[in-house]
């Protein structure tokens, strides 16, 4: 290295981000994720024990993926080598292992293949890595914030271990501002600086877990900072408001778009309206499509609360209509409504099971011709040959009900509907019992028979 590539590279460092002058370099550094660095846990003694296999790091942004990465090619002597997943071609790939695979002979290196948002990676992109993971050639480190069952192919996939990172915690996050803010060499700003209680608190909070947008608006709001007569900085929490920028983590495409709406849906099918309006109100503040909103809403409504409550369709069907029509910010009441009344309403999944079950039983069984009696004959030829011979008109019966057997006779007897006993559920049940007294929905009460 010549003097001036080490004035360069020490002009880069300081004028890098702090997360990234901050960045670990050994095992004992890293904050956070102990479940998989922390004394005898597996990631660790892998990397101590120089065995690591190729391994995909999973977890929110400002986790650690490429920090974890570095320092396994550290601990490891390896080579790093870093792969652009939007910019690497299939070409760039196969001279980046050509490489390694020339290091190893000759040098008897081994090398890291490092492909960050390794979930942009295409198939051809993927195909090209694989042969040398699969020979260790190469050991290959993926992070990704998506989950990789996804986006990564299944041969590649079986061939790397899986690790999933969490965010960190609001400890893990206080320590790294304390360091920042001691330690000569990285703290964010000269003259030395502190931070009232409230001013560390929110930095905490919008930090979210994510070291890097932390540490990156510890270091702005430092800078926003005018020191005063003592040549003290005291960052105040107007400051850091001033500084910070809402970095949602939710992306309408990505896990926690999922994660987030399986929530919602589940803590209403869980009749849990407090939980479910938090979620909501999740979706709403990062900017969620209001009618993907609505449109969850009825499908609950259908899915989960059911005939138990067949006024909950309207009711979220109303709700659809009126939050295409409103928009924001008033169609927060509308939804929140409809979150309450779905939350709160008897549940019933006994039409999505029936509907299940006889397309399953579609599926597996021969389609036979519809019965004579229920095919339409609207020609005379046709009644000639029988359709519509023996077709009972409902409303000329008591009660408006004649009993027919209206199934092929390949699924004659098999049951779908199960009427459940909650809100309005069991008058339908109660009904269907009375009028088909061979017992299909159960055996009607006593008195009933008579």
């Amino acid at each position: 290295m010549t003097l001036f590539d080490h004035r360069r590279k020490e002009i880069a460092r300081r004028s890098a981000p702090l997360s990234a002058r901050m960045r670990p370099e050994t095992l004992d550094q890293i904050l956070g994720q102990q479940h998989l660095l922390g004394e005898g846990k597996v990631l660790r003694r892998a990397i101590e024990a120089d065995r690591v296999p190729s391994l995909i790091l999973w977890g929110p942004p400002g986790t650690g993926k490429t920090t974890i990465a570095r320092v396994i090619a550290s601990v490891t002597q390896s080579h790093f080598e870093t792969i652009s997943a939007v910019n690497a071609g299939v070409r760039d790939i196969r001279a980046a292992v050509q490489a390694a695979k020339d290091r190893l002979g000759m040098e008897g290196h081994p090398t890291i293949v490092f492909v960050d948002e390794i979930h942009r990676f295409n198939k051809s992109q993927q195909d090209a890595l694989l042969p040398d993971v699969e020979e260790g050639t190469v050991t290959l480190i993926g992070a990704t914030t998506e989950n990789p069952s996804f986006e990564v192919i299944g041969p590649l996939l079986s061939r790397a271990r899986v690790f999933r990172l969490e965010p960190l915690a609001d400890e893990d996050i206080s320590a790294l501002i304390d360091r920042a803010l001691t330690d000569p060499e990285l703290r964010a700003g000269e003259p030395e600086a502190v931070l009232t209680d409230e001013a560390r608190a929110l930095l905490i909070r919008v930090a979210n877990g994510d070291a890097r947008h932390g540490l990156d608006s510890l270091e702005l709001a430092v800078a926003s900072t005018e020191p005063s007569e003592d040549g003290a900085r005291v960052v105040s929490i107007e400051t850091v408001e001033n500084a910070v920028q809402q970095q949602s983590r939710y992306d309408k495409t990505g896990d926690l778009h999922y994660d987030t709406i399986s929530a919602f849906i589940k803590t209403i099918r869980g009749s849990d309206p407090d939980a479910a309006l938090y979620w909501l109100a999740r979706m709403l503040d990062a900017g969620e499509d209001l009618m993907f909103i609505a449109r969850r809403l009825v499908i609950a409504s259908a899915e989960d609360v059911g005939l138990a409550d067949p006024q909950a369709i309207r009711v979220a069907v109303a709700a659809q209509q009126a939050v295409h029509l409103i928009g924001m910010p008033e169609a927060r009441i509308i939804l929140a409504e409809a979150t309450v009344y779905l939350a709160s309403a008897p549940k019933s999944n006994s039409a999505y099971v029936a509907i299940n079950k006889a397309l399953a039983d579609v599926r597996d069984t021969r389609n036979d011709p519809v019965p004579m009696h229920l095919r339409n004959a609207p020609t005379t030829l046709m009644k000639d040959m029988g359709h519509g011979e023996g077709y009972k008109y409902s409303h000329d019966f008591e009660d408006n009900f004649a009993a027919m057997e209206n199934r092929p006779e390949n699924v004659r007897g098999h049951r779908y509907y199960e009427p459940g006993n909650q809100g309005f559920e069991p008058r339908i049940g109660d009904r269907l019992r009375r009028l088909w007294k061979d017992g299909r929905y159960g055996r009607p009460p006593v008195d009933e028979e008579k």
